[in-house]
């Protein structure tokens, strides 16, 4: 029996992308876009989502904590919400703020759901395109469009290192360890331009439009939806010190996708020699 009815939460994420995000995208003055202590951007639009997401979500399933995005930069406790044994929602208003701040139409609305350990639901949505990837554990991963159409997810096939494509995301805000060694080993596979959004990159992981997808920052908002669509899907995905990925996991090393469990142990000893 699922835990919450994943179209419904669909919804509720359609809408505020359509009613909050939208209306201020290439709308944005110039005091509605701030810098955090981190450097990363915020702007009104991901306080105006935040605030409604935890108000809907935490209605439509009773007794059920929130963790934002932006809460957490407010007030770090809130990631002790994680602690209590309760249906956690995690909300990452706009991922690829700093593309919404620029006008470039790659965001999305991600939203994920947890108990304790587990990854139990993960929704992204692109505003632009109309379209919700989302998932249950244990029901499969589908893309929903805004009319209520449907079509399975599905990751590639594991192939030969060589014949495989993705995504090594270590910027700014990640690891700078992991940074360093990546640039040296980076040429050992094909790799594609990361799009400065984790959402869209889960996405195209999802779609199958690549096969690995890496990424040296591990924070929750940022990952527990696309693992959960990953997995579904039928894909691979763990914390590079080789553990599946925890709510809790802030600050790791990095966290790999990969096809299966055998092309990630492949892809970890490319992407990490010495």
């Amino acid at each position: 029996m699922p835990v919450v009815d994943p179209i419904a939460v669909t919804d509720l994420i359609v809408e505020a992308g359509a009613e909050e995000a939208l209306p201020r995208f290439r709308q944005l003055a110039e005091h509605e876009v701030e810098r955090k202590a981190s450097g990363e951007l915020v702007t009104v639009a991901d306080h105006a989502v935040e605030a409604r997401l935890t108000r809907r979500l935490s209605e439509l399933l009773p007794g059920s904590l929130v963790v934002g995005e932006e809460a957490v930069e407010a007030d770090p406790r809130v990631l002790t919400r994680f602690d209590r044994d309760a249906y956690v929602w995690i909300i990452d208003p706009i991922d690829g703020t700093g593309n919404f701040a620029q006008g470039r139409a790659v965001f999305a609305v991600m939203v994920g759901l947890v108990r304790g350990r587990e990854l139990l639901g993960g929704w992204i949505h692109d505003p632009i395109a109309g379209v919700t990837a989302l998932a249950e554990s244990g029901s499969g991963a589908v893309l929903r469009d805004n009319e209520g159409s449907e079509s399975p997810l599905r990751v590639l096939p594991p192939a030969p290192l060589g014949e495989m494509t993705g995504a090594l995301n270590a910027g700014t805000f990640g690891s700078k360890e992991l940074a360093r060694t990546l640039e040296r080993n980076r040429r050992r596979l094909s790799t594609l331009k990361g799009l400065h959004c984790a959402g869209q990159d889960y996405l195209r992981l999802a779609r199958g439009e690549m096969h690995f997808l890496l990424f040296s920052k591990t924070k929750p908002w940022d990952h527990v939806p696309g693992l959960v669509i990953h997995r579904e899907a039928g894909g691979f995905g763990q914390l590079l010190e080789g553990r599946a990925y925890e709510p809790t996991d802030i600050a790791s090393f990095g966290i790999l996708m990969a096809p299966d469990r055998g092309t990630w142990r492949a892809l970890k000893t490319q992407l990490l020699a010495e």
